[in-house]
This record gives C-alpha cells, sequence and structure tokens, in this order.
C-alpha cells in the first residue's frame, strides 16, 4: 500500500532528519537571535521536511501522495487551533485596549509590601501572564520595573529575577491565550481547556511551593519602595479608566471555561465583550488607535493590528502595546510547517521507528512520564527552541500513549511541565537568552531561584508516581480540539 512504507526505516536512519533540524536550528539561532521565529525556524522546518521526504522515498519505498496525504491529514487536524489563535490575538488586542488588562496590573500592585516582594512579585506576573498569555512581555514590561523596585530593596538579582521568571512561566504554561499552551494541546490533539484543567494538577501544587519559599525568603528584607509603584499606578490610572466593572469580563470568560464551554465560543464571546467595554469605557483610546474620530476603525484595529498607547511611561508602553491577530501569524505559520514535517516523518515509518526505541525503556506510567520529560528537557537544550521542543516531543510519545491507553491530557500536561517551564533555564535556548538580556542577569544567576520552573518537572513525574487523577483504558475518545 502506498499509505504504509515497504520498509521500515532503522532508529539511525531516522534520527537523520531530527540531527539535521538541530544543526540547522543551531545555525539559525546563532544567526537570527530571539527573531529566529520570525521566519527562519519555520524554513529549518521545510528544510527538514524535504530531507525527510527524500530519505522516505529513497530508502523506504514511500511515494509522494501518501507523504502529502499525512501533511495535509496533520495540518487538518490543527485547524482548529489556528482559528483559537486568530481569536486569542483578538482577545489580546481587545482585553488591552479595553483596560481589563491594566485594571487587573492596577489592583495587582496594590498587594505590594517590601516584606512580601518576592512573593508579591511572583503573583503579579502570573496574573498579568495569564492575561496577556505571553511570559516574554510580562518579563520585558512589568518584570524590568519589578527588577528595579527589588534592586531598590536590596534583593539579590538571582532572586528577583526567578521570582518574576516563576509567575511569568506559570501564566505562560496555563493560559488559554498562550501560543505553547495551545501548540501542546493541538499537537497531542487535547482539548485546550481540558488542557488547561488537568494542568492545574501539578502546576498549583508546584506554585504553592515556589510562593511558600519566596514568601520565607522575603521575610528579612524590609525596606521601602512604595513611591516607585505608586508612580507606577499613577501612569496606569493616567491612561486607561479603571474600574471594577472591567474585572466582569474575566469573570464571565472564567465561568464559561469551568461550565467547560467550547474554545471558540468562550474566546469570540469574551472578545466581543471586551470590544463593547472598550467603547464605553476607553472611547478616547480607541480614537488614538484609529489616529482619527472613528470609534468603529479603532475597536476593529485592536482585534486585527498592532497598537501603540502613549502613557508617557517607556515601560508601560511597552506593557499596553498588542499585536492582534496578525500578531500570531508566525505561530500559525511554524504550527503548518512543524505538521508539515510530523507529516513526512509519520508517512515514512520514521516516527514509527523513533517510537519503538523509547517503548524499550517504559514499563511503567511513571517510567512513561519520566522518559517524556527528560525526552522534553533534552530537546529544549538540543534545539534551543521551546516550539520546536513541544511539537517533536507530543509527535513522538502521541502513539505510546494512546497505545498504553492513557489520555492524551496526560501527554499534554508532561509535556508543558516538561518544556514550556525549563526552555528559560537553558541559555542557549531562546527563552534563555532573552529573558537573561531584558533582565539583565545571566541565566545561571537566576536559574536556582527558578523554583517553579524547576518544581513543575518534578511534580509531573510525582503525580504519575501517586497516579492521581490518571485514567488508562483501551479505547481513547478520539475527539479532537473541542471541548
Amino acid at each position: 500500500m502506498e499509505n504504509c512504507p515497504k520498509k521500515m526505516p532503522s532508529p539511525l536512519l531516522s534520527l537523520v532528519p531530527i540531527l539535521v533540524m538541530v544543526v540547522l536550528l543551531f545555525v539559525t539561532i546563532r544567526t537570527f537571535g530571539s527573531d529566529a521565529l520570525n521566519g527562519g525556524s519555520q524554513v529549518v522546518l521545510l528544510a527538514t521536511t524535504a530531507v525527510a521526504s527524500l530519505l522516505a522515498m529513497l530508502f523506504c519505498g514511500v511515494g509522494w501522495r501518501a507523504i502529502e496525504e499525512a501533511i495535509c491529514k496533520n495540518i487538518l487536524g490543527v485547524s482548529t487551533a489556528l482559528i483559537i489563535l486568530l481569536l486569542i490575538g483578538a482577545l489580546s488586542g481587545s482585553w488591552m485596549i479595553s483596560g481589563i488588562v491594566p485594571t487587573l496590573i492596577y489592583y495587582g500592585m496594590q498587594i505590594i509590601h517590601p516584606s512580601f516582594f518576592l512573593a508579591s512579585c511572583c503573583v503579579i506576573c502570573a496574573v498579568v501572564s495569564v492575561m496577556t498569555g505571553s511570559s516574554w512581555t510580562t518579563i520585558a514590561t512589568i518584570g524590568i520595573a519589578l527588577m528595579g523596585i527589588g534592586e531598590a530593596q536590596g534583593f539579590a538579582t538571582g532572586w528577583i529575577a526567578g521570582a518574576i521568571i516563576s509567575g511569568a512561566y506559570f501564566g505562560d504554561k496555563i493560559s488559554p491565550l498562550s501560543d505553547t499552551t495551545v501548540l501542546a494541546s493541538s499537537v497531542t490533539q487535547t482539548p485546550l481547556f481540558s488542557h488547561i484543567r488537568y494542568m492545574m494538577l501539578t502546576t498549583l501544587p508546584s506554585m504553592a511551593i515556589t510562593l511558600v519559599i519566596f514568601t520565607v525568603a522575603g521575610f528579612t528584607h524590609t525596606s521601602d519602595a512604595l513611591g516607585q509603584i505608586a508612580e507606577f499606578a499613577a501612569s496606569l490610572e493616567g491612561s486607561f479608566r479603571i474600574s471594577p466593572w472591567l474585572l466582569v469580563v474575566p469573570a464571565v470568560t472564567a465561568v464559561l471555561i469551568a461550565r467547560k464551554t467550547p474554545s471558540l465560543i468562550t474566546l469570540f464571546v469574551s472578545t466581543a465583550m471586551a470590544g463593547a467595554l472598550a467603547l464605553v469605557f476607553q472611547p478616547d483610546l480607541l480614537r488614538a488607535v484609529a489616529d482619527d474620530d472613528s470609534l468603529f476603525r479603532g475597536l476593529f484595529m485592536t482585534f486585527y493590528g498592532s497598537t501603540q498607547i502613549d502613557t508617557g511611561n517607556e515601560t508601560l508602553n511597552n506593557l499596553v502595546a498588542t499585536r492582534g491577530m496578525a500578531g500570531m501569524l508566525n505561530t500559525i505559520w511554524l504550527i503548518i510547517c512543524a505538521m508539515c514535517f510530523g507529516g513526512a516523518m509519520t508517512a515514512s515509518g520514521m516516527l514509527e521507528s523513533l517510537t519503538s526505541v523509547f517503548l524499550r525503556f517504559m514499563r511503567r506510567r511513571t517510567g512513561m512520564v519520566a522518559s517524556t520529560v527528560c525526552s522534553g528537557l533534552f530537546l529544549n537544550i538540543v534545539t534551543a527552541d521551546q516550539y520546536i521542543s513541544i511539537i517533536l516531543t507530543g509527535n513522538v510519545f502521541k502513539e505510546i500513549y494512546r497505545e498504553r491507553g492513557y489520555e492524551s491530557r496526560l501527554l499534554s500536561r508532561t509535556t508543558e511541565d516538561a518544556v514550556t517551564v525549563t526552555s528559560v533555564l537553558v541559555p542557549w535556548n531562546t527563552c534563555g537568552m532573552t529573558q537573561a538580556t531584558l533582565l539583565g542577569v545571566s541565566t545561571l544567576t537566576y536559574l536556582p531561584y527558578c523554583f517553579f520552573n524547576l518544581i513543575s518537572p518534578l511534580m509531573s513525574i510525582t503525580m504519575a508516581a501517586i497516579g492521581f487523577k490518571i485514567k488508562q483504558h483501551h479505547e481513547e475518545d478520539q475527539s479532537v480540539l473541542v471541548d
């Protein structure tokens, strides 16, 4: 049959496309740095797709039509995720310009007290990251501001950076606005909100332990930096109309998520409500976005395009800048290219060949999860990119989890526990390089204090050993990306 390889490739041959990708990614990231996701990584994926396809046709007897069909099937499987990403772009823009995110930041900063600075710092970054879906944006904006406050209070830079990164990656991991969250759920074919709810079982205990550590560490520091906090809050209040009524939208969104409303409906309703509140609470900002008096133009630009509000504070300007749906196109492009690579690897039998190697070392549930965690961390190190690592981890282990009768959400959770949070701990990873540059603290300096990032993979293995809320059955529900 044309849909099956006539000759199963050896694990060594199957590793060739992976090794080619690692080498090309190394060169690409060295050349482009953090801009590698703007096209360089996508080109690498297409190039390795070509390598995998060529090897499949030359050594495995696979026809091009079979490879093309596998690629199309892969892309079809994530089509809903691509729409979700576009809605996430619209939602992030509308939540910012409507004043929802600024209101959350404004009230969140009120809890800062010098004695609890590290814990407060972690909580604030977690809230901002959950609302924006981006650890990078959180660290580049409120994170930098908190670094200044923390240094003024006499905290070591490693501790401050560790608190900021722990909070930022907590939000990045569980936010429905996060591209890594959507990517992990889509690659493993797990409904988005099912994935998020299941992650709470490992994420909340990890964060609770992290907050205890930061709270204890903060007791020895009691200097006053309330003036700087007041200045930052005043800038927010002067640029946006801050109102508790704006918190209705996050509350409604939380209710929809809790009621297991389908992702597309939840995101659309939340975006529409935020747009309506923007018309009521921030009409002047909408006119500024449109650069004329058209509220309609300003509102639609917040949905689809980039916006920049001049608040008079450079840090705030970066925080309230939005990318809209257009800002998601690089991620969508990356996912499509990754699905091409996954399709070629599947059609050629190379993914099955690599999977068979892992099966030899996984006899029990704990070993399976531990192997996933170690593989995710290893891929973060060798590929230097969290997106590629998520895609490869999900694709390699997907069939193993399915054959063993485990839910796909166990794989999606383990992938995030292993990949998303550890990417920032690798000095040459795009995340590690970016955050070290933004905070002015070397990766190895802040690494020992990123307690959430260090605890999460261990918590995933611990939950597997306990078996808490882990189901095993023979026929898994095959519904894809619906709640």
